[in-house]
């Protein structure tokens, strides 16, 4: 580790005095620093780092800079996630080229299938990377990815793997576009592009891929966040045939979990009391991890709040669902379909029949009932999370979309096409300082 703050700084008066200091007491501090007289001894420096950073023996991708008098940082403070006496230089992503030796396609919860390109592993930006996802076949055709190909990768944002673009030169001369596969490559099903998508996909609903994705988004930590089961133990209970929907993890036994690779009589234990623990997940949860088309976890949590119960969101209707703040035709129609379904009805009965009912939320009251926030743009004192909460608390329903029911729009730092249509809608705007005070008000008049 490198120590770079001293609380409280003693005698130090400057970053510069601070590290000097933690160096005396025999803390590991980071030797490659510079005290800058002018912006173009920092822009020197991180010329001279964006090379020589492949020299460290650990990994860094970027550089970053501080106003070094303690006393100028008290002056200019922090926000909620960074202080604003200090900036991080990112590096442009390190670019690698590999080899394309296959694309493949692989079969989502919701039927969509993805290429992926299959490559000969590269070392890009700390790890080793084998396969990257192209999206889908426009995708692949606007770039012309090819099997055989040679490509120039990256890391968007050092993080997801990245195809840049092909190196053309170097092509195969007999090599020919990619085309997608018609038949789902698990089922041998037809897929099907459907008017207005960009990807295709496999409509079985017994599809041995989808019902695969789907066990493992239930078990996620968005969902119903069952700890311990992974990818690993989800595929040796496929491969054992003994699950194939979610109901099946809350009937798996001590003796079904021992026959599995790396299980012991403690870490089954440990298993079926995780799986046991989420018979009562929160309404939300559980609506997300159904897997239902276009519901994630904002799209679940407006649901729970406006029906209250299971059963009122099974029983609603597309009119009734386009009700709910946020919700429009096209999500309405997939959650109603899916609830209407024959697959969707068995899911839930088998659920119940193991003992799986889900918590109805708690409906919060307080002098912003009935009113429906939209954040936009990046708030500086709070976190997105906890302003919702607070506007939870106080009775009110945040929402991922405007409308003219909405009640107003916090537009953050960087707002994005949410503050235009507000504007368009004529709906009422706050900035963070206003929507502060407001907030602040509301809290005190509560009981």
């Amino acid at each position: 580790m490198f120590a770079y703050q001293i609380e409280p700084p003693g005698g130090a008066h400057t970053q510069a005095e601070a590290l000097a200091a933690l160096e005396r007491m025999g803390f590991r501090v980071n030797p490659h620093r510079r005290v800058a007289e002018s912006l173009d001894d920092v822009l020197a420096f991180i010329d001279e780092w964006a090379t020589r950073r492949h020299d460290l023996d650990y990994e860094t991708d970027g550089v970053v800079v501080k106003v070094s008098s303690l006393a100028q940082q008290a002056e200019l403070g922090t926000i909620a996630r960074s202080p604003r006496w200090a900036i991080a230089y990112k590096f442009p992503p390190e670019e690698r080229e590999t080899v394309v030796r296959d694309i493949a396609i692989y079969v989502g919860r919701t039927g969509a299938v993805t290429p992926v390109a299959m490559l000969d592993p590269v070392a890009v930006a700390g790890s080793t990377v084998r396969r990257c996802t192209l999206h889908n076949e426009d995708e692949v055709a606007r770039k012309d990815v090819r099997i055989g190909d040679t490509v120039l990768l990256h890391k968007a944002g050092d993080v997801i793997p990245e195809i840049v673009r092909v190196v053309v030169e170097k092509r195969p001369k007999a090599s020919k576009p990619w085309r997608m596969q018609e038949r789902c490559p698990a089922c041998d099903s037809l897929l099907v592009r459907e008017k207005g998508e960009a990807v295709r996909r496999c409509l079985n609903p017994l599809c041995p891929a989808q019902r695969r994705e789907k066990l493992l988004h239930f078990a996620s930590r968005g969902a119903m966040n069952i700890e311990g089961l992974g990818t690993a133990v989800i595929d040796q209970l496929i491969e054992q045939a003994y699950v194939s929907e979610p109901g099946d993890l809350f009937t798996l036994t001590k003796a079904q979990l021992l026959t599995l690779e790396g299980f012991a009589e403690r870490s089954a234990t440990k298993l079926l009391q995780a799986i046991d623990a989420r018979k009562r997940a929160p309404l939300p949860r559980f609506i997300n991890a159904l897997g239902i088309r276009h519901v994630g976890e904002h799209t679940a949590e407006s649901l729970a709040r406006h029906f209250g119960s299971l059963d009122a969101l099974a029983s609603a209707g597309e009119e009734e669902l386009r009700d709910v703040e946020g919700i429009g035709e096209v999500v309405a129609d997939h959650v109603a379909r899916w609830f209407a379904s024959s697959e969707g009805r068995e899911v839930i009965a088998h659920l119940r029949r193991a003992g799986v009912e889900p918590e109805q939320p708690a409906r919060g009251e307080g002098p912003w009932t009935g009113q429906t926030w939209v954040l936009t743009g990046t708030l500086e004192s709070l976190t997105r999370t906890e302003a919702e909460e607070r506007i939870r608390t106080l009775g009110g329903n945040p929402t991922s979309s405007v409308s003219r029911k909405t009640h107003a729009v916090v537009a953050g730092a960087s707002p994005g096409s949410k503050l235009e249509r507000a504007q368009r809608l004529g709906v009422r705007v706050l900035d963070e300082p206003a929507f502060l005070e407001e907030l602040r008000t509301a809290e005190a008049s509560q009981p």
